[in-house]
């Protein structure tokens, strides 16, 4: 009995080492290797380049005073709608030493003039009247008596306009108002009440009192790498995606390249503009920052598969072709074959020659 009982025991024994460097063996094998089935389909593919920059508008102008002064009133804020001829702000006159005393001089010079004409011009009055001198000459005077007048009036005038910005001579001219050249909106406001201005002048660019902008004219400009500057052209269709409004596509008209490239960051860019078409109900702000996607090229109802089912390999192109039945995946079989590509648009890449729509062809490692 009891060697029966022995015998069981190591028979169970023999079974569970075999068991073992069974499990062992089969643990050590690969597992076979499965992809996922890609069928050649039919698609539209673009080739599109990006150029990334910002919207502003075409006419943009910064309001500037025509005098020197200090701001006593501000009468509009950002994002207010203006019109052209509407007042922006109020401005009273700080007179600058020089000019107030050369138009004071110039006044005194001017009277002393007009006296010294108009005791000529009595002089020669009586003498005319007596038949002494001709009616030419009487006339020379009475002309250089008149220009005198004229000249104080002119310096009165030029005296006003150094103290209180405006002349009784230039009827409804006030600078001491200043008002928007143009119709748009505000874009900005870097001056309050209480700020000294200066006038814009051949020595000074003046002080801003506010920026107007049309907003209903605007215009991408943004820059473009040098290596996909070549393929673009005036003319070509392009589409806005806005970074503040991802789902907002604008579309716009690409209208300037320019001629010279601009180094950034080691990186040699041109600058394009595109003219942009607001869509109704969308309100664009100045300065967005937008992507402007450009289609190079476009090729319509093509054969195509996933870029990732193909290996490139120097200046050739592959794809594996399941030569094995598509429902047996433990043991699929392929063979390399070239392919013919076409444009991508980094997803799917079209296929020229090589295959077929039937063919099933090698995706990504399930």
């Amino acid at each position: 009995m009891k060697k029966i009982i022995r015998t069981i025991i190591w028979c169970l024994v023999g079974l569970f080492v075999i068991y073992t460097f069974y499990f062992l063996w089969k643990q050590s094998q690969p597992e076979p290797e499965v992809y996922e089935l890609v069928l050649p389909q039919k698609r539209d593919i673009q080739k599109t380049t990006v150029a990334t920059g910002k919207l502003s508008a075409r006419r943009e102008v910064s309001v500037k005073p025509q005098i020197t002064g200090v701001i006593t009133k501000v009468l509009v804020k950002p994002g207010d709608r203006v019109t052209a001829g509407q007042e922006v702000a109020h401005i009273r006159v700080i007179p600058d030493m020089s000019q107030l005393n050369s138009a004071q001089t110039a006044i005194e010079s001017a009277r002393i003039e007009l006296n010294e004409q108009q005791r000529e011009w009595d002089r020669t009055k009586r003498l005319y009247e007596k038949g002494v001198i001709s009616t030419e000459e009487y006339q020379q005077y009475e002309t250089r008596l008149k220009a005198a007048r004229e000249k104080l009036t002119a310096a009165e005038a030029a005296y006003e306009v150094v103290t209180k910005g405006a002349s009784r001579r230039s009827g409804t001219i006030n600078t001491t108002i200043v008002t928007s050249p143009m119709s748009g909106i505000v874009l900005n406001v870097p001056v309050k009440e209480g700020s000294s201005v200066s006038a814009t002048s051949m020595f000074s660019d003046g002080t801003t009192i506010c920026t107007v902008a049309d907003m209903s004219d605007v215009l991408f400009k943004g820059h473009i790498d040098e290596t996909e500057v070549a393929r673009l052209r005036v003319g070509m269709e392009t589409t806005l995606v806005l970074g503040a409004m991802q789902e907002v596509k604008v579309p716009a008209t690409l209208e300037y390249i320019s001629p010279e490239g601009v180094e950034q960051n080691g990186v040699t860019k041109f600058e394009v503009w595109a003219a942009a078409s607001i869509p109704d109900g969308v309100d664009i702000r100045s300065g967005y920052s937008v992507n402007a996607r450009v289609v190079t090229e476009e090729h319509k109802g093509v054969l195509s598969i996933d870029e990732a089912s193909v290996v490139f390999d120097a200046d050739s192109a592959f794809v594996y072709r399941l030569t094995s039945s598509p429902e047996d995946l433990s043991s699929q079989e392929w063979e390399r074959i070239p392919v013919k590509v076409g444009i991508s648009n980094g997803i799917y890449v079209e296929i020229l020659q090589g295959v077929n729509a039937e063919d099933h062809l090698r995706g990504i490692k399930k």
